[in-house]
């Protein structure tokens, strides 16, 4: 039995994505940016920060913001269960943590596979999703994490 020939060769036009839960949506955000994945742990809060800036965590000696992606997405806030988690993003050179309900999966989407969010019309905020994709019979709400980032540095 000749392994190589059995080893799924990767379309070069997919690109993969961390995909996770937020209020009743699947979101994702592309893997590249995604270091680790953590349990929720101390959170030290900040005065007068936003709303959706947490605080910050102790990640091995850093000092690094904690977003809560549910609250900076205007989505419903809920409390922090068993099943939320931390995702540690490098974006733009510095280190972020954004809380999530609970991570699902790694897919990988081709181009075809997703859709400009300026195609569903007019009354929809899309200047921090870089798109809507279809995976098998589910939607899932791309992020651009680096726009996410850009509204927390000026908040």
């Amino acid at each position: 039995m000749d392994l190589v020939n059995e080893t799924p060769v990767l379309d070069a036009a997919a690109a993969q994505y961390l995909s996770f839960s937020l209020a009743e949506g699947e979101y994702a955000v592309k893997i590249l940016h995604v270091r680790e994945i953590r349990g929720i742990g101390p959170i030290t809060p900040l005065p007068n920060a936003p709303h959706h800036l947490k605080g910050v965590m102790n990640l091995r000696g850093a000092i690094v913001p904690v977003v809560d992606l549910k609250v900076a997405l205007g989505l419903p806030e809920s409390d922090y269960d068993k099943f939320t988690v931390i995702i540690v993003l490098s974006v733009g050179g510095r280190t972020m943590d954004f809380v999530v309900d609970s991570v699902c999966d790694v897919v990988s989407l081709e181009s075809t596979d997703i859709e400009n969010t300026s195609e569903i019309g007019n009354g929809v905020d899309d200047a921090l999703i870089d798109g809507i994709a279809r995976a098998q019979e589910r939607f899932i709400i791309l992020l651009d994490v680096e726009r996410i980032a850009a509204v927390d540095v000026a908040a």
